[in-house]
């Protein structure tokens, strides 16, 4: 477990590069990732390279005893580069070219630019393969950042076109499967087909869903160039990419094969403000939400207990949210513990020095412009100090989430306040209020290894998924489905039959209504004597062969069934038809942890989360006020103690259920 930073010694007089490695490595960090954005500044005209400021910053690195990390450069081509090849730039849905004068506005689709791509990366990587302080890479930057996953321009309508050629054979079986006969939409051939660019009307839902698919496999095609070149050049480096946060657009599971870890950047006051439904609190403003910063690290985490990193940390207040409020005293040492708790290797924070220039001047760095150290240094420095090494963690719940069903949803959300990420975490959230470690996974991983698996959204699913998931539960699993499960088959066309579609026969039910409710009508269910609230969707459903758990306590549906749940071989399947606020989340969850198996705690205080790891186990306290920690007799705690102050964390050889909170 390891501490990292981001530095960008270009930026830098070459006066300052020695004090400031030289502070790195006094304050324990042993990763430095580096040029990233450095493409103009290594080839500031064609074939004209000039590395030998790179080769003086790595060299300095591993004097100094760390290791750095390397990116190639692809996300910020030069100015010279643009000017020779225009047609590299993407086009917006509206036929707009998107401009040199940022970064990300190149095309993945475009083969002068995978040419260019090969032609720099392997400069790149064969300057460095026999350098010993050079232990891995990045690929790019942030894939898809600034809505750049899906291009429109020409090169992508030929690729679009290549891409349903393979997939569908015939342009027959291209019309069956989306179902084309609607508004007269049907082709005659593959070549009339054409990117989504903008219509008076909404766009065919399944014409969509491929163009989202054949977008996200152009991606993975491109960073699979990057990975086999960096490869090619030393077989020893480990090779990831830096995704983000509740990101929509980009199948971050489709690239994990060609990665060796996935990383990610972490900034939580940032998330909370831009990418969370909701006006978050003044401590979320100060430290964010220990729930949305917690699904990334599942979701990065192997299902395999692969580590992940947090590969750009949040190292004080940051540009681009819509304010920039300082985080809490101790909060950028809070967040690198919470990360290993939940599985990460390595936390490496963004960046080094505050930068004078260009787009990121208001970005906070561990240190001040003028290199003194800054909040999140001793923060930084703090955690080099405190973290130790450990194994995988072992999650006995299974949360799944697909990018597909992310999709469709969105598509058509049937509700302007429907989020796919607020949905998957209203289940999700009930899980680790109980102080449960879970894995985010895709649908297709093996899921025998888990007591519980929670499917908040299945929403397109066919007959080998269904299967799959009747074979787990016979075999003694229990599966929870959410609202909006099985409507779908692949194709984004509804099933002939009733959702739950081909998973109706394992639920013991049916959907016999659905809707989508505004805040003003009231949404309640009943169960067990008590009154819930829900928001935004609703089902009433017509069991057949199910226990009915909770009915619906007014409107339309009152009375008709909410949720229902029955026993499947060695195992149980639950289907709740409604979205549920976290009392009602916590009520189903814990219902099925407990039925599970699943060991947990008592519903732990509002910003007070737990996770175990290798035999120990991390308390974060995300809030503002300390919380007073009850251990069984002879615990030892290897960091902090028994008041957990306010934006602090604490660390004891104890499992989650021994602990309790005054």
């Amino acid at each position: 477990m390891t501490i990292g930073v981001c530095y960008f010694p270009e930026h830098w007089p070459s006066d300052d590069w020695e004090r400031d490695v030289e502070r790195m490595a006094d304050a324990g960090i042993e990763y430095v990732r580096m040029a990233e954005f450095s493409w103009g500044r290594v080839e500031p005209a064609r074939g004209e390279f000039d590395f030998e400021w790179l080769d003086d910053a790595v060299d300095l690195v591993g004097e100094h005893g760390m290791a750095a990390v390397l990116c190639t450069p692809t996300a910020t081509p030069p100015k010279w580069l643009v000017d020779e090849r225009p047609g590299i730039l993407q086009v917006d849905r509206d036929g707009t070219t998107r401009n040199w004068g940022s970064r990300r506005f190149t095309c993945f689709n475009s083969d002068a630019y995978r040419r260019e791509t090969e032609r720099i990366v392997r400069a790149f990587t064969e300057r460095y393969a026999d350098h010993p302080a050079v232990v891995g890479w990045q690929t790019d930057n942030e894939y898809g950042c600034h809505d750049t996953v899906r291009c429109y321009c020409d090169d992508c309508a030929d690729a679009f076109r290549d891409w349903l050629r393979e997939k569908y054979q015939s342009v027959a079986a291209l019309n069956e499967a989306w179902g084309t006969t609607f508004w007269s939409q049907q082709y005659d051939s593959f070549a009339a087909v054409d990117p989504p660019r903008p219509t008076p009307a909404d766009q065919h839902p399944s014409r969509l869903l491929d163009y989202y698919r054949f977008a996200n496999d152009s991606v993975v095609e491109y960073n699979r160039l990057h990975a086999d070149l960096v490869r090619e050049a030393n077989d020893d480096w480990f090779v990831t990419h830096n995704f983000m946060g509740d990101f929509d657009s980009l199948d971050a599971h489709s690239l994990a094969a060609d990665l060796d870890f996935l990383a990610w950047d972490s900034y939580p006051t940032g998330f909370v403000q831009d990418r969370r439904q909701g006006d978050p609190t003044v401590d979320e403003l100060r430290a964010g939400d220990p729930d949305e910063v917690g699904l990334n690290h599942d979701l990065y985490r192997g299902a395999d207990g692969t580590p992940f990193w947090v590969m750009e940390q949040q190292p004080g207040d940051v540009n681009w949210s819509p304010h920039g409020p300082q985080p809490g005293e101790g909060a950028m040492r809070l967040w690198a513990h919470h990360a290993v708790a939940h599985g990460g290797d390595a936390v490496c924070y963004f960046r080094w020095r505050r930068c004078r220039q260009g787009q990121e001047q208001y970005h906070a760095g561990l240190c001040k412009p003028d290199g003194s150290p800054g909040r999140g240094y001793r923060d930084a420095a703090q955690a080099a100090d405190e973290l130790f090494d450990l194994g995988p963690v072992d999650a006995p719940v299974a949360v799944l989430h697909d990018y597909e069903n992310l999709w469709a949803t969105e598509i058509e959300p049937h509700a302007p306040d429907w989020n796919y990420w607020s949905h998957l975490r209203a289940f999700y959230d009930a899980v680790r209020r109980h102080g449960v470690q879970t894995d985010v996974v895709a649908p297709g991983v093996d899921l025998s290894g888990y007591d519980l698996v929670v499917a908040p959204a299945l929403h397109l699913v066919d007959d080998e998924r269904a299967a799959a998931l009747r074979a787990y539960a016979e075999a003694g699993g229990r599966v929870c489905f959410g609202p909006r499960t099985g409507v779908k088959d692949p194709a984004n066309k509804l099933h002939r039959a009733s959702a739950p579609g081909p998973l109706a026969d394992l639920v013991g039910a049916t959907v016999d209504q659905r809707e989508s409710l505004p805040g003003q009508v009231p949404t309640r269910v009943d169960l067990d004597g008590e009154r819930y609230d829900y928001r935004t969707w609703a089902e009433w459903l017509a069991p057949d062969d199910a226990d009915v758990v909770a009915t619906h306590a007014g409107g339309v549906a009152g009375g008709r069934p909410a949720v229902v749940e029955r026993d499947v071989g060695d195992g149980g399947v639950a289907y709740c038809g409604v979205w549920p606020e976290p009392d009602l989340a916590d009520e189903l969850l814990t219902r099925y942890l407990d039925a599970a198996g699943v060991v947990r705690t008592d519903r732990l205080p509002d910003a007070v989360r737990v996770a175990e790891r290798g035999g120990y186990t991390w308390i974060t306290n995300f809030g503002s006020e300390s919380v007073d920690l009850d251990v069984p007799p002879g615990t030892d705690f290897i960091v902090g103690g028994p008041t957990v102050d306010g934006f602090d964390v604490a660390v004891v050889d104890a499992a989650p259920p021994d602990l309790s909170f005054n």
